[in-house]
């Protein structure tokens, strides 16, 4: 298995597995959730919302039914990301590492996933890396 497939199994798996984890404590202590979202000043029906965000991208990038649909949840995860690091910089509290480390594990996902996959995304920069050979 080459460096590119570990790369993007263990980032995509990784992410996946937050995502999971933030949906089910967003079902399972959504009164708690909620009472955080009004901290940021966002209104609590945003909740729901990010609950099928977050079970739908995961699914979405994992089965990779199409490609367009898979680099959308990219930019769906991305927007997230941003905008959670973002809320939790404002709010002037210390809950932005978790999104950090989620953003850190897309990026790597998103730009390993044609050494992984059967169908390339065209959204991906190609990366060659060339060795130089000195003459001697």
């Amino acid at each position: 298995m080459t460096t590119g497939k570990v790369a993007y199994w263990l980032s995509t798996v990784l992410l996946c597995l937050i995502y999971a984890a933030g949906a089910a404590a967003y079902v399972f202590q959504r009164p708690m959730v909620e009472e955080g979202f009004g901290h940021f000043g966002y209104p609590a029906y945003l909740v729901t919302v990010l609950i099928a965000a977050k079970i739908a991208a995961p699914l979405v990038i994992l089965s990779r039914v199409l490609v367009r649909l898979s680099d959308l949840a990219y930019a769906g995860m991305l927007f997230h990301l941003l905008l959670a690091i973002s809320a939790h910089l404002n709010a002037g509290d210390e809950g932005f590492f978790a999104p950090v480390f989620a953003l850190a594990l897309l990026i790597v996902s998103f730009l390993t996933q044609n050494s992984a996959r059967k169908t390339a995304s065209p959204n991906v920069p190609i990366f060659e890396l060339r060795q130089t050979r000195e003459r001697t």
